[in-house]
């Protein structure tokens, strides 16, 4: 449904070109070329619109589609928007030189001169590039989290910077008429969008709980667990599985926002987050002192117990994966089963939690422990081992949470023993 609408959409942002242009109008190269960049251009305006619509965290989109595809989708699109922005502005570029018989460098020179808006539109594709190229998950992992999140924000600029030539020089839209009017109402939903969902319901959901932090505790070496405490706990709607985007209001943390998701199911009196250290900020959250306030936004997510398909489950976790899971147990019917994957003994988390819910919800968990090369957990991890485990595999949903790596490879795996795609359930925090 969500790739339809984002398709029709697309056609309908073309379609004002179409029945704009005359038949035989394209008969020379520079005609073409100009063509294909106003259309390309109209793609771009609106795939940006598209792009930053997911971006704005809309609470009704959020439960609608859910973050984790949602984040999917908006990566997709964000090289098409990118490969869009670069064509238009090449395909401009020497369509009009060809018509006027200039250099490709003179007439760039002539639009950032002699054109309204150009130069904040050259500005705006400059900032498209740049989060392409951060976009790339090679450049994307070398790159700290707030460094990558911060770069990503100023894609809200690009919105408003590359706005303005659409209208001044845009062919379709220079003219007043129900186009025009249509592009700007799309702007003005995609602005209230934005505000509503990054602003407004986030000041609601914080005045209303105030969130303090309650205790901080090491569950191991490098791993903490967060509890906090609030106002009218018992009125928070959450589910197991879902995540927030966390702010501690505190000094060297207030300026960052994390995705943690909630490793305890909600009960009214507080809230707990379990975070690996992996870096600074994660680091630094270990000194968090009794009362810090925090500032969330979310919940977030479909990946929960209200989303499966079927009425058995199987858990996959890896490392500090398994958090969202272990709230997930305290709601999926008796009868699930959880396969956790560890390096050594010292990675597994909150075991004795795990056990305890493995005989008050009947379900059957695996400690997989070792490398994924290891004899062990490479027979465990196929096809006829799941099989073996969890004969009724096939007819299970299958929540997934750890490492990429290791979410890549189950998902193969899961497919190989015939579990369909539409039951395996994928958790990511990216968006």
């Amino acid at each position: 449904m969500l790739h339809v609408g984002v398709w029709v959409g697309l056609l309908a942002s073309v379609l004002p070109w179409w029945l704009d242009t005359p038949a035989g109008s394209l008969e020379t190269t520079a005609d073409v070329l100009t063509a294909a960049g106003r259309i390309t251009g109209l793609v771009a305006g609106y795939l940006l619109l598209v792009q930053v619509l997911m971006m704005s965290r809309l609470g009704v989109l959020e439960r609608w589609i859910g973050g984790e595809r949602l984040s999917r989708v908006h990566r997709d699109l964000g090289a098409t928007l990118l490969v869009a922005v670069l064509a238009h502005l090449s395909l401009i570029l020497v369509g009009y030189a060809d018509l006027e018989n200039k250099s490709v460098l003179t007439e760039a020179g002539v639009l950032l001169r002699d054109y309204e808006d150009m130069l904040s539109a050259f500005v705006a594709a400059g900032i498209m590039a740049l989060l392409g190229f951060t976009g790339v998950r090679a450049v994307r992992r070398a790159l700290p989290y707030e460094l990558w999140y911060h770069l990503h924000l100023i894609s809200y600029a690009a919105l408003l910077l590359g706005f303005g030539h659409q209208f001044s020089n845009g062919a379709q839209l220079f003219e007043p008429g129900p186009v025009r009017t249509g592009w700007i109402a799309m702007y003005l939903l995609v602005v209230a969008a934005l505000v509503w969902g990054r602003v407004i319901a986030p000041l609601r959901f914080n005045l209303r709980h105030r969130l303090r932090v309650a205790d901080v505790v090491a569950e191991s070496p490098d791993t903490i667990s967060i509890y906090l405490t609030g106002r009218r706990l018992e009125q928070l709607e959450m589910l197991g599985g879902q995540f927030f985007r966390w702010r501690f209001l505190t000094r060297g943390c207030w300026w960052q926002s994390h995705p943690f998701s909630l490793s305890a199911a909600a009960n009214g009196r507080w809230l707990r987050l379990t975070v690996k250290v992996v870096g600074s900020h994660t680091a630094d959250l270990r000194d968090l002192d009794p009362g810090t306030r925090v500032w969330a936004e979310g919940p977030s997510g479909t990946f929960t117990a209200a989303h499966r398909t079927r009425e058995r489950a199987l858990l996959i976790a890896g490392g500090s994966g398994i958090t969202p899971l272990r709230a997930m147990l305290e709601e999926l019917p008796p009868g699930a089963a959880l396969i956790y994957r560890a390096r050594t003994p010292a990675d597994v988390l909150l075991h004795r939690e795990l056990d305890w819910l493995a005989d008050a919800r009947q379900t059957q968990i695996w400690y997989v422990i070792g490398s994924r090369h290891d004899p062990g957990p490479r027979q465990i991890m196929s096809p006829d081992g799941l099989r073996r485990l969890v004969p009724d595999v096939a007819r299970r949903d299958v929540y997934l949470c750890g490492p990429a790596g290791l979410v890549e490879e189950s998902v193969r795996v899961l497919r190989q023993a015939g579990v369909p795609r539409r039951q395996i359930h994928l958790a990511t925090f990216e968006l």
